[in-house]
């Protein structure tokens, strides 16, 4: 719940935190591709990024939920950072990191879908119905032209769709299941246990490719492992709960329109990445259509408040 008296400037300060350091997230996993392999990426980065939480909670007295909670985590570490965070490194092998960050900004999509789907969720009505149509439009617009090009191109880039949706998919089937099935407890050690969880997961998927032997260590790519780690996941979702505990709900998610315009500007500025009036207005539908899927009754607003969880990065 947000306390009644004016958050303190620290809570904007984690916010703005949240929006340049995960957008920034997908330039630096671009970078990083250079010199390691996408899984092992993943799966080094989440397995810092646990132990470091561990240790910290362990410092400071707590532990980490019992061994007979496990398996849920497991499973929510597998969904959400095994697809969710692998899909998105596998397609930044194949597509511009900006465009990445405006298809991941579609995940709002697939959770009201799924939500829909499954018993007891709530219906989608024709406002949601609307929302999604539209960010469907703006997802066309972003990649169909880029499907008729010549075939090796063509072949990268559905590739690269295909993986974003599968990361898309991944993260709502996690979240659909940490709401229904995954233990109470708080945040911290439960985001500790998934990442180390989703971190093993991406290191054997890595092992399984032999991404090993293509792995090359460098200062480079070091540092940026070490800032996908460090800032992207710890820093970054130690700021998320900061904001989550002084702000409303509704301001703290507008990081997720933040942050795909921080990915394409500095693809754009950095590496050269594509950019131009279709691709403006195919970004502009995308998160038109996720505020009008986000959009809910004042009275539902009030309970997600009052229920909202944390959730990791990109």
């Amino acid at each position: 719940m947000v306390s009644p008296a004016s958050p303190p400037r620290s809570a904007y300060l984690a916010w703005a935190t949240i929006c340049v350091v995960w957008g920034t997230t997908y330039l630096a996993i671009k970078l990083a591709l250079d010199t390691i392999p996408p899984f092992l990426m993943g799966g080094l980065r989440y397995t810092i990024a646990g132990g470091v939480l561990a240790a910290y909670l362990a410092a400071r007295g707590q532990r980490l939920p019992p061994r007979a909670e496990w398996r849920a985590f497991a499973l929510i570490g597998l969904l959400m950072l095994g697809f969710g965070n692998g899909g998105v490194v596998l397609a930044e092998q194949w597509v511009p990191s900006g465009l990445a960050a405006v298809v991941i900004a579609t995940s709002p999509f697939w959770m009201v879908g799924l939500d829909a789907l499954l018993s007891g969720g709530e219906r989608l009505r024709a406002r949601q119905l609307s929302g999604l149509a539209i960010g469907f439009v703006g997802i066309v617009i972003l990649v169909g032209p880029d499907l008729v090009l010549d075939t090796g191109s063509r072949r990268a880039t559905a590739a690269g769709i295909v993986a974003l949706q599968l990361a898309c998919a991944g993260w709502a089937l996690g979240t659909a299941y940490s709401r229904r099935k995954a233990p109470h407890v708080e945040p911290m050690p439960a985001a500790a246990l998934q990442m180390l969880f989703g971190g093993a997961f991406m290191l054997l998927a890595g092992t399984a490719f032999g991404e090993w032997a293509h792995l090359r260590i460098t200062p480079s790519g070091s540092l940026l492992l070490l800032y996908l780690a460090l800032f992207g996941a710890v820093a970054g979702f130690v700021a998320y709960l900061h904001a989550l505990r002084h702000l409303p709900v509704a301001f703290v998610s507008l990081y997720a329109y933040v942050n795909p315009v921080i990915a394409v500007a500095l693809g754009t500025w950095l590496l050269a990445e594509p950019f131009n009036r279709r691709m403006a207005i195919a970004i502009a539908a995308v998160l038109l259509g996720m505020t009008v899927v986000s959009m809910r009754p004042r009275a539902q607003t009030i309970e997600r408040e009052a229920g909202a969880g944390a959730a990791a990065d990109r």
